[in-house]
């Protein structure tokens, strides 16, 4: 008789704790929230004082400035660094304006019928990515794509955590549209993509990171380039941030890939040059990987084998092969990126190293006859893409001079330059999104000014090294 009861006592003790549970975890997401949004305004009304102070002693140290420049005319090396300095001023500016013209030349190819789309293998690496790897299935399947022409794999790279358990839970929902497999220790991205592009029975590959979202018509936005022109070899997806509502480095890197995807990939794809298709959301036709693939699972630097850049380094044999790579502006994924500096610059520095590597490799062939169209536009994005490298330690030098010679006038230019230079970027940003979330290009060019200068200089002196340096569990925490 007494069952009844307290069967709804303990079921109402149990509501009332999932509850609290819940209303706890609100709490703290506000909590959260308004302080994340108070650092926010913090950290921007700082960068503001900083940027108007800069106009300020601009004007106040203008006879300083012109003393300074004087000084250095009137002796020869002085004299030999404003030639230089002024030439590739020259060469920045004119190259800008030659990126702009090319940016409004762009058009993103529309998508094809459903008849017309090719069939395609989505090849989805994952290492310590937890629950992620199992949002990220779930998205890709809920794609406006034709399932009998779609073939979904995802291979656990020897994850540390529960990676591959939220890929089972990934499998029991989603039942045979998607594949899992599990590689028996780890052995790295590239070796994980390797293992799906032989398993793939796809016309065109399309690779995702692990932890990223895709919308509904990105994948066939992205593949209908292949259909239109057969020449296309590779194809880059438009990478937005998934996280920047979490914290500032997000927002800032937000801001910074609209401004590498959506204006600086637009003007290369209009020179068939995109340099490289990023592993959050690329494409390829298969006949061009296949063609190349020996070539690059077996890639290595200086006697090493290479296990970073991968996507840098598909890109780059496919375009020697006379390929066409494009950008697809109308095919958007959103990843996870680090969300404080340790993380933030561990990934520059991958970054960094690959560039340098595959900068190498683009010189081997980027003056010969690669391709039969022109090749004035991969060449010049190579030279500017080279100066940027070749310079890095002469514009330490002289930064380390100016600071211990005239602290005061070089913190003044930069941060001036930083706000005549970073305007655009909010330009930009402002006319396609939200006009507020423009600012943090302030703040993103003063941190990566000042806390990460030395990326390229490191990376140049380190380029031989191994490791991925980031997806660890203690960071993953």
């Amino acid at each position: 008789m007494n069952t009844i009861p307290m069967l709804l006592k303990t079921s109402y003790q149990k509501t009332a704790t999932i509850f609290q549970d819940f209303k706890m975890s609100v709490d703290e997401k506000v909590s959260a929230s308004k302080e994340n949004n108070s650092l926010a305004i913090l950290v921007l009304a700082t960068t503001f004082l900083l940027l108007l102070g800069s106009i300020y002693y601009m004007v106040t140290f203008q006879n300083d400035f012109l003393q300074f420049n004087q000084n250095r005319t009137n002796s020869t090396f002085g004299l030999i660094f404003m030639v230089i300095a002024t030439t590739l001023l020259v060469f920045k500016v004119a190259f800008f304006l030659f990126v702009l013209y090319r940016y409004f030349k762009y058009k993103p190819i529309a998508s094809v019928s459903d008849d017309k789309l090719p069939r395609v293998t989505v090849i989805v690496p994952a290492y310590n990515e937890g629950k992620q790897v199992h949002d990220t299935l779930v998205s890709l399947i809920n794609s406006d794509f034709p399932k009998e022409k779609l073939q979904l794999i995802s291979i656990d790279d020897g994850s540390a955590d529960d990676t591959w358990d939220w890929m089972k839970k990934a499998k029991q929902r989603l039942g045979e549209s998607v594949e899992i497999y599990q590689q028996p220790e780890n052995k790295g991205k590239r070796h994980a993509l390797y293992r799906g592009f032989n398993l793939g029975t796809g016309d065109v590959f399309v690779t995702v990171d692990s932890d990223s979202i895709v919308d509904a018509d990105t994948l066939r936005n992205l593949v209908s380039p292949f259909v239109v022109n057969e020449k296309v070899g590779a194809v880059a997806g438009n990478i937005r941030v998934l996280n920047k509502a979490k914290a500032l480095i997000p927002k800032m890197l937000d801001v910074s890939f609209v401004l590498s995807f959506e204006f600086v990939r637009s003007a290369e794809s209009t020179l068939n040059s995109v340099l490289c298709t990023p592993g959050a959301l690329a494409a390829y036709r298969s006949s061009a990987v296949f063609k190349v693939l020996p070539k690059w699972i077996n890639q290595t630097f200086m006697g090493k084998p290479s296990d970073i850049g991968e996507d840098r380094a598909m890109t780059n044999m496919i375009l020697k092969e006379g390929n066409h790579v494009l950008f697809q502006r109308n095919a958007n994924a959103y990843t996870n990126v680090p969300e404080k500096y340790k993380g933030l610059y561990k990934m520059f520095i991958r970054w960094g190293r690959s560039n340098v590597r595959e900068n190498i490799e683009m010189a081997k062939y980027v003056f010969t006859n690669f391709r039969k169209e022109s090749k004035a536009g991969s060449r010049l994005l190579f030279i500017n893409q080279s100066l940027k490298i070749i310079m890095s330690y002469p514009f330490l030098l002289f930064m380390l001079f100016f600071v211990a010679t005239h602290p005061l006038l070089f913190l003044t230019s930069t941060l001036f330059s930083i706000l005549i230079l970073s305007t655009f970027s909010v330009i930009f940003y402002s006319n396609k999104y939200k006009p507020q979330e423009s600012l943090w290009a302030y703040t993103y060019s003063i941190l990566y000014t000042f806390g990460l200068f030395w990326i390229t200089p490191y990376a140049i002196a380190t380029a031989s090294r191994r490791g991925w340096l980031t997806r660890g569990l203690a960071e993953k925490k």
